[in-house]
């Protein structure tokens, strides 16, 4: 056997099997092209609805957030404006009673005054009493 016939004898014997090979890579080659490209678009479909998802659901937060503000808003509004009110009934309650005060005070400054009238009253009664002791013993 010669060189020049034994590469004849394996291109005739190869080729085919080698071209049948590549035939097969090739189709083994675009059917994964053809999965990237459904996966990809799988992918990207789900990443577009995961995102719509996320959106509508931050919307929702946004606005029961908003509500919740609201709510607590008024809230506090509500007992900021009982506590001016009962700052100013408890105003209104102690300048009563410091009306009363004074008026006790003015009483007690009354009675203090009276309290030495009240003593040389009981002074003078007690010397009438001698007195008469020492009239009813002459008599």
């Amino acid at each position: 056997m010669t060189t020049e016939k034994i590469p004849s004898w394996i291109e005739r014997l190869l080729m085919p099997k080698l071209s049948e090979i590549s035939g097969e890579i090739k189709a083994v080659n675009t059917r994964i092209d053809a999965l990237e490209s459904n996966m990809s678009t799988r992918i990207e479909a789900l990443e577009s609805n995961m995102s719509t998802r996320i959106e509508a659901l931050e919307s929702k937060m946004d606005i029961k957030i908003d509500s919740l503000d609201e709510r607590m808003n008024t809230r506090i509004n509500s007992l900021d404006e009982k506590i001016v009110s009962l700052r100013t009934e408890m105003k209104s309650d102690f300048k009563g009673l410091d009306y009363r005060f004074e008026s006790i005070d003015t009483h007690f400054d009354s009675l203090e005054k009276r309290i030495p009238v009240i003593e040389e009253i009981t002074a003078l009664k007690i010397k009438i009493a001698e007195l008469e002791k020492k009239m009813a013993i002459i008599q």
